[in-house]
């Protein structure tokens, strides 16, 4: 007895999953300059006109490919959420993301690469931004993202001491209270002002 039918919906899946991959490992081994539509097409046999339908442009499928995916959709309490934004910053820190770190390089040489992994990220902040309703939410989200960001490039493009070989846990568990008191928006009052008002 054959097996049942693949629907066009699931085939289309399966060639953005293997149009994702070939630019994923294309993207890390030559760069942005340097990597093909054709090439990608090649790696994932498939047909460049394909890629250009499913992604647009190679601007965008670099942002695709630059920007990890959120395994897991945010929501819930403001506790919940930070401990989800700590659990994406861990997967990035314990398994060097070789493909967003080839992205990053690629970045700083290539405005319009940039230009579109920077919508997507932006993307990603207004979906957190959503679960966190205060009026300053954006500013929050930004920080968090800031804080994730620099965390990465300090710990493998830089290799800050103390940080490049640092244990994952050490740097989450470190950075916890600050990405709480971010989501929660409970500032930490000034201390001159504290020292001021006990005089």
């Amino acid at each position: 007895m054959g097996s049942a039918p693949v629907s066009r919906a699931e085939q289309r899946r399966r060639t953005q999953d293997r149009i994702l991959a070939a630019a994923r490992r294309l993207f890390a081994e030559h760069g942005y300059d340097r990597t093909t539509i054709r090439a990608i097409a090649t790696e994932a046999k498939t047909d460049p006109g394909l890629i250009m339908r499913y992604f647009e442009s190679k601007e965008k499928l670099f942002a695709r490919v630059a920007v990890v995916d959120r395994h897991e959709p945010l929501g819930g309490t403001p506790e919940q959420v930070a401990e989800l934004l700590l659990a994406a910053l861990s997967a990035k820190i314990t398994a060097e993301p070789v493909d967003a770190l080839a992205a990053l390089r690629s970045m700083f040489a290539h405005p319009e690469a940039a230009k579109e992994v920077r919508e997507a990220m932006l993307a990603e902040q207004r979906q957190a931004a959503e679960v966190i309703p205060e009026e300053d939410a954006d500013l929050r989200t930004g920080l968090i993202g800031a804080l994730t960001l620099g965390t990465v490039i300090a710990r493998y493009l830089l290799g800050l001491d103390g940080l490049r070989d640092a244990p994952p846990d050490r740097i989450i568990a470190l950075l916890r209270p600050s990405f709480h008191s971010i989501v929660h928006g409970d500032p930490e009052p000034d201390p001159r002002e504290r020292s001021q008002g006990d005089r």
